[in-house]
């Protein structure tokens, strides 16, 4: 399902305007469907006194129309307007001169004074409704507003966000000075992406979105470049297998990975392209350490490889590395891989004499950094997975720059260089050439344990060496990887359990989506 930037969605609202629906309609519609939406996630609302933050813009007037549609049923209602009502216009107005007629009590609040003075009757608010800034939010959250926000907040009464919470950038999810935390939001057309990226996903609560009435060709038009990941859309990823299907049918996976200390990466990453359904998996590691991932892997292959005295994987093992990739279907590299120099210019050597396509993990992708420009000028798919401190090291930026804007630091990065990348971390995103980014809603914080970027890499390879193109396998993986863990914690709590714990659940996972 489409997800869109706030300039896409002024610019979907500008569209169907033009198209002929008045933005009075398409207001009635939005503040009718957030009413509804109030009603149903708060059982027992008609005996409660319901307060209602309104900002003066058209998010303010959203919040008059779910005022009007609750005092048409007799339920006690207030409107806080965090403005003087001098300054609302156009078809906020209208709505607001609605409410005068009909009575409903119109309290302004543009100071840190008047907000002292009604603090006591703001109290009384059994459940509260934000429509203070919406999706038109453009500076951080300051003075008498802010105050208003945290004392809202510190009640710990039943929210409904209209639209987006107030004070989360609807495109990056951030809080902006300060926000208002709600237990649903009710959101008009298409969700943003602030909903679904942290931690503007804790404040939104659960998502609904309202139809109001925005004709699917004017979206067509717009074309918006994010999209949510979802059961239907993976399911229509995933193919049956031929009857006749057997192991050399389903791809052959080459992984470069392991050094000492670092072999349950590598054994984790094999078998779980195994679980992915991947027909064979060879894993190329130093020689040394062949005796200790054998025993710890028995469907996988080995490749002993040559080695340096500390026990890396060098440029020594070029030879040995394309004569075995003779018949594989794509390379996984880094998983405990080690950042020793030699490590470094194998890794780099491989990339440029490269044909098939390459998911770069961990170390891979450390031993990466510096040397980006060589992305430019490979012609095979390569998928990157990095976390935000990898990204960091990646870019040249700080984590925090990464995390402050995540879709933007994955699109650039991927359109830059050509590549698809994996951006790690609770709402991962999928970033690819063309500029088109997903963002992924499955996955839990228990997932926060070491082995779970393995597992990841093993899954995204494992669909390549099946031959799913590699966006899809990006989104494939990333999906199932974060529904498995999702089971995971469902059934045995919702932390402590380990990356290899997600092994069994990944097969349940892909029938499921197949039957879906």
């Amino acid at each position: 399902m489409y997800i869109v930037t706030a300039d896409e969605m002024r610019a979907v609202d500008k569209a169907t305007i033009d198209f002929g629906i008045p933005g009075r309609i398409l207001m009635e519609n939005a503040g009718r469907g957030a009413a509804r939406i109030l009603l149903e996630s708060f059982p027992g609302i008609g005996a409660k006194k319901i307060g209602i933050l309104a900002g003066r813009g058209n998010n303010g007037g959203d919040g008059f129309v779910v005022a009007r549609y609750l005092a048409q049923k007799n339920i006690d209602v207030n409107v806080y307007l965090l403005s003087k009502a001098s300054l609302v216009k156009g078809d906020a107005l209208a709505n607001l001169e609605l409410l005068n007629s009909l009575g409903v009590p119109v309290i302004e609040i543009d100071n840190r004074k008047s907000f002292l003075n009604n603090r006591i009757s703001m109290r009384h608010a059994d459940v509260w409704t934000d429509a203070i800034f919406g999706t038109g939010l453009k500076s951080d959250i300051e003075d008498y507003i802010k105050d208003i926000i945290i004392f809202i907040n510190s009640l710990k009464k039943p929210l409904m966000a209209v639209d987006i919470p107030s004070g989360i950038d609807s495109d990056t999810g951030q809080v902006r000075g300060e926000a208002l935390c709600a237990c649903v939001t009710a959101t008009f057309g298409y969700a943003k992406t602030g909903h679904y990226l942290h931690p503007g996903a804790g404040y939104s609560g659960k998502v609904e979105i309202i139809d109001i009435g925005i004709p699917p060709l004017v979206a067509g038009r717009i074309a918006p470049k994010q999209g949510l990941l979802d059961d239907g859309i993976i399911s229509s990823y995933l193919k049956p297998r031929e009857k006749d299907a057997h192991k050399g049918t389903n791809g052959h996976l080459f992984i470069v990975a392991g050094s000492p200390g670092k072999t349950g990466a590598a054994a984790m990453t094999a078998m779980a392209a195994m679980r992915a359904g991947a027909g064979l998996v060879t894993i190329g590691v130093p020689k040394s350490l062949n005796p200790v991932i054998e025993p710890m892997i028995l469907e996988a292959m080995t490749c002993p490889l040559p080695e340096n005295t500390e026990g890396f994987l060098s440029e020594s093992s070029f030879d040995a590395i394309i004569h075995n990739l003779a018949g594989k279907k794509c390379i996984a590299i880094g998983p405990g891989l080690g950042t020793d120099a030699s490590t470094k210019k194998l890794v780099i050597n491989i990339l440029r004499d490269m044909a098939l396509p390459v998911i770069l993990d961990a170390d891979g992708l450390n031993m990466l950094a510096g040397e980006t420009r060589l992305l430019k000028k490979l012609k095979m798919p390569v998928i990157l997975t990095p976390h935000p401190g990898e990204m960091a090291r990646l870019t040249g930026k700080k984590i925090s720059q990464i995390q402050e804007d995540r879709i933007s630091s994955a699109r650039d990065f991927a359109v830059e260089f050509n590549v698809h990348l994996v951006l790690k971390g609770a709402g991962t995103v999928i970033a690819h050439p063309d500029g088109s980014v997903f963002i992924n809603p499955t996955g839990n914080s228990g997932m926060a344990s070491g082995g779970m970027g393995d597992i990841l890499t093993g899954l995204i390879a494992g669909f390549v060496a099946q031959g799913y193109p590699a966006e899809e396998a990006a989104r494939i993986g990333v999906y199932i990887h974060g529904k498995a863990g999702d089971d995971i914690a469902d059934s045995v709590g919702p932390f402590g359990y380990l990356a290899s714990d997600l092994l069994k659940s990944i097969p349940a996972q892909i029938g499921v989506l197949m039957d879906s």
